[in-house]
């Protein structure tokens, strides 16, 4: 008998061993505008995360991890390992959230190491070929290449490349497909990549969800008590709640094919938190350069290798997870521009005492600031003890002014290092409201690449002339509204990669007595007319929303395909110009996206 356990023990010892030596697989779950103090591992106790909670208590927290004040900047650094700046993303819409071609990801790493990659969720540094994720190392695609989306149920997604209807919660939706990747996956090594599009509004939870928060006590307070808005608070904790439990989904689903001991979990989010919130004192919300707009949690796990319950409390950043997750895969990094970022590793195996000091630099619509393990010195020059004081209350740059003037003229290279000329006279860009980007972005939008044929050009990425106008002032969701004259115009900035045969769809909504008006598309000596017919007036969707919509989004509706024809567009650049040139009513139509597909 003791022999039979003796040889059972050796047995469980060598699959440990087999598994630990097999690349592991990556999961990274990306939460979308969470701070902070949005989970209970983190001290809040009006909010239950046991399956998020549970990647921290069996792996790694990193204690002071920092990210960008918004979405798209925090992306660009996770994928990269570089500051946002040096990979062209300037804003969050309109072009600007591309990430640069030039520019390497995560994905394309573990991809030329044979991983299977895929992505699903939001993704939000480009939609179109080669900017989209199919180009940057993900085999597969599901979900929506935009920042804010506006439908949370059964929204229309992107499916590697098409538009489809969706049924269901927008994350669980999301979270489905994940799931799938890892069930066809199974049998070899994957990097499975979920950016949430939650807790970012539109509020819209799931009423199970809401239904467990809508009567709740608020017991922990923003820090600024009162700028904030309970049915907020209560909303976005309802949509972490269901966030977590599609964690758990997915952790669930590796425990089947036995697959957890040889994962690599990654949870962090993109920002701070949406709105004024419980954040354990800190100042700021998103947007904001100071601690509370760019501290986010960040949970690694992998059981085979790291150890369980260990806090670092270095300070860290999203610059530093594509160093970090190659080093522990042993991947080698695709690229070679200087990278940003450190590999972690040694601090998350406990093998150093010795770690280097850093800095690491937040930024945002001309806004800079400086973390150092020990101080932060704020946009406005403003230089914080944040072991004393990390609530950012009292300025000390009259007792530590040698402090203070070294870290402002950090700032001040790394501007120049950043942004150039840019760096003498900074300017935010665009941004009527909340640092959203509104100016369309200079760098023309790719069409017509045989291996992806589908181009889409949504309403964000255009330019309104004349009298047409955006459906909101964010850009993100955004249709094209109030083309009434002959005199109005929608132009996207384009560069054909290849001439040829193009199939032109327009999703639109059209009044039932406007129906006739008669359009032409032209882009140089090509034109194509058609009729906009017949009407389509569907109503706005009031039924979707939990909390009534902020100021600035859009309210969505169904829009039809219309099927314009075929042109032949010339290979080169120049704009793509959508006029009228009948208008029997009194308007022409309200335009979500044009859709040209190269034909064979």
């Amino acid at each position: 008998m003791k022999g039979l356990l003796f040889f059972a023990a050796l047995l469980v010892i060598a699959c440990r061993q087999l598994t630990a030596a097999a690349p592991p697989n990556i999961v990274i779950f990306l939460a979308d505008d969470a701070g902070w103090g949005d989970y209970s591992h983190s001290g809040n106790t009006q909010v239950r995360t046991p399956n998020i909670d549970s990647i921290a208590r069996g792996g790694v927290s990193l204690d002071r991890f920092y990210v960008c004040p918004v979405c798209a900047p925090t992306r660009g650094e996770f994928l990269t390992g570089r500051y946002h700046p040096r990979g062209g993303v300037r804003g969050v819409s309109t072009g600007q959230e591309r990430l640069d071609l030039s520019e390497k990801t995560i994905a394309d790493a573990f991809k030329s190491a044979g991983y299977a990659t895929g992505a699903f969720g939001k993704w939000h540094n480009g939609s179109q070929w080669p900017y989209h994720p199919m180009a940057r190392g993900f085999d597969e695609y599901f979900g929506h290449t935009s920042g804010h989306w506006g439908e949370y149920f059964d929204a229309p997604l992107e499916d590697n490349g098409r538009m489809i209807r969706t049924q269901g919660y927008i994350v669980d939706v999301c979270t489905d497909r994940a799931v799938s990747f890892i069930e066809r996956n199974k049998n070899k090594p994957f990097l499975c990549y979920v950016p949430f599009t939650t807790p970012h509004s539109p509020w819209a939870a799931p009423a199970q969800d809401w239904q467990r928060f809508k009567d709740k006590p608020i017991t922990q307070r923003a820090t600024q008590p009162d700028k904030e808005v309970d049915d907020e608070t209560r909303c976005a904790l309802a949509m972490i709640e269901n966030q977590d439990m599609n964690v758990g989904r997915v952790l669930a689903k590796l425990k089947e094919h036995q697959l957890a001991d040889n994962t690599i979990i990654l949870y962090f989010s993109d920002n701070g938190p949406n709105s004024m919130r419980w954040t354990g004192g800190m100042k700021g919300k998103k947007a904001s350069t100071d601690e509370g707009g760019v501290r986010s949690v960040c949970y690694l796990s992998w059981p085979a290798k790291l150890p369980s319950g260990h806090v670092v409390p270095q300070i860290a950043g999203a610059i530093d997870l594509l160093p970090t997750l190659t080093s522990l895969a042993g991947v080698k990094r695709v690229g070679d521009k200087p990278l940003d970022g450190r590999d972690l590793t040694p601090l998350l195996l406990k093998q150093t005492s010795d770690w280097p000091e850093r800095m690491i630099f937040s930024s945002w619509a001309s806004n800079v600031s400086v973390r150092t393990q020990t101080h932060r010195l704020d946009n406005a020059g403003q230089l914080y003890d944040m072991i004393a004081d990390p609530g950012q209350t009292t300025a000390i740059n009259d007792k530590e002014p040698a402090l203070a003037t070294q870290l402002a003229e950090s700032v001040k290279a790394w501007r120049r290092e950043m942004f150039g000329a840019e760096a003498l006279t900074p300017k935010a860009k665009g941004g009527k409201k909340k640092g959203i980007a509104s100016a369309v972005d200079p760098r023309p939008i790719p069409v017509g690449y045989r291996e992806f044929p589908i181009t889409l050009l949504p309403a964000r990425d255009g330019e309104p002339q004349g009298g047409v106008k955006r459906s909101s002032s964010a850009p993100n969701c955004s249709y094209f509204v109030n083309w009434t004259s002959l005199d109005d115009r929608m132009v996207w900035l384009l560069d054909v990669h290849t001439a040829g045969r193009y199939e032109v769809t327009v999703d639109y909504t059209c009044k039932e007595a406007d129906a006739g008006a008669v359009i032409e598309l032209a882009f140089q000596e090509a034109r194509l007319s058609s009729p906009v017919a017949p009407g389509w007036d569907p109503p706005l969707y009031t039924h979707q929303d939990t909390l009534p919509r902020p100021d600035g989004e859009s309210q969505m509706k169904d829009f039809r395909t219309l099927h314009l024809g075929e042109i032949n567009l010339p290979s080169g650049q120049g704009p793509l110009t959508l006029r009228a040139i009948k208008i029997p009513g009194k308007s022409v139509m309200d335009v979500r996206r044009l859709t040209l597909t190269l034909l064979p």
